[in-house]
């Protein structure tokens, strides 16, 4: 049985102890800054350590004499998480999509004993395993679009959005830059931008450029795709307010202020729906074809447990991550890119079976 060091005991890290647990095959440690967060994940926890430091040097003592180190606290804490999990020498694992952290990440692993596998959420993480899965049945690719999308399931304020997850996680992705390939070329493009309009089955929506979905899949696919980009997905008019909220009132350089309005004034809700869908053309054979990944996956309610779609698609991917890694279906050491999972052996996974069969979209237009 593999022993588990899982940091953080928020809503996600909730359900990654619940879904581990439960598995049977893993003993987990939760660690979490406040004390009072046992008496939520006793009954899925092994144990309860009460994180009081932040530095490598506490993170490695806290972690030590772990298989591996699941990390679900906020992006600005996975740099020090991974480089205590390194002298630790324990695997890592965690859900970050901050760019930066990543390549940080990146650069940690040359050279490690240990395996060291970043964004292994809904997006960046699933995302890329469609997308990669998909083109790879193409002579060749000519445009990756990928588009997901966390939304309440009954909007109803004037940003058309409710907080599912991570506020930290969602004004990053707003205000930092997004990679993308265009005519070839890797460039950086801005948050918010490139707005475009849909609908799926019956419902309009908007998807802009965000930080941080594309993964690791820019740099895979360079020199393979003629066009390449991730959007996050909105119902109509989110967009332009958040511009308002960052540009013209001046927010993005005051994120503290931002993060305090929408804690104040944004409810969280639980009755979410999860929009996933990856659109890859190319020819092959000669023919100019179209693929299409959709799924749309909503909260659920199973044994008492109440558990937002955001939740269940992110604590199921990361679980999905952890369990094939010691199955022997990853590499076991140094950096794993979230592409170097087989779709299939995702799907049928235990933990990946969420999004084998959650419902599919029937309608795309």
């Amino acid at each position: 049985m593999k022993k588990i060091a899982l940091l953080g005991a928020g809503h996600i890290g909730q359900t990654i102890a619940r879904l581990l647990h439960d598995s049977g095959d893993y003993r987990v440690t939760v660690f979490d800054r406040n004390p009072l967060a046992s008496a939520v994940v006793h009954e899925y926890a092994d144990a309860f350590v009460e994180l009081t430091g932040s530095d490598t040097g506490s993170l490695r003592k806290a972690m030590s004499g772990h298989d591996a180190v699941v990390n679900a606290l906020p992006y600005t804490m996975a740099t020090s998480a991974a480089t205590a999990a390194v002298a630790a020498g324990c695997h890592y694992f965690d859900l970050t999509e901050d760019v930066a952290a990543t390549h940080a990440i990146q650069q940690l692993a040359e050279g490690a004993s240990t395996a060291l596998m970043p964004q292994c959420g809904l997006a960046p993480g699933f995302i890329a395993i469609a997308a990669h899965h998909l083109a790879a049945a193409f002579d060749q690719v000519d445009s990756v679009k990928m588009r997901v999308g966390a939304l309440p399931a009954f909007p109803t304020n004037s940003l058309k959005y409710n907080l599912t997850w991570s506020v930290d996680g969602l004004i990053n992705e707003y205000c930092q830059p997004c990679e993308a390939i265009r005519d070839g070329v890797r460039l950086t493009v801005q948050p918010l931008e490139d707005l475009e309009h849909f609908s799926l089955d019956g419902v309009e929506y908007e998807a802009f450029n965000t930080s941080g979905g594309l993964g690791t899949l820019c740099e895979t696919l360079s020199g393979r795709v003629r066009d390449l980009d991730y959007k996050s997905v909105r119902y109509p008019g989110h967009g332009a307010l958040m511009k308002v909220l960052l540009n013209e009132l001046r927010l993005k350089d005051d994120q503290e202020t931002l993060k305090t309005m929408l804690k104040r004034a944004v409810p969280s809700t639980l009755q979410d729906v999860v929009l996933i869908f990856v659109v890859v053309s190319g020819l092959r054979g000669g023919v100019l074809t179209q693929e299409v990944f959709a799924r749309k996956i909503f909260a659920e309610r199973n044994n008492g447990h109440s558990a937002s779609a955001i939740q269940i698609t992110t604590a199921s991917a990361i679980c999905a991550a952890v369990d094939m890694f010691f199955a022997g279906q990853l590499p076991q050491r140094g950096f794993i890119r979230q592409e170097q999972i087989a779709l299939p052996d995702f799907l049928a996974n235990r933990f990946g079976q969420v999004y084998a069969h959650s419902t599919r979209i029937e309608s795309l237009s």
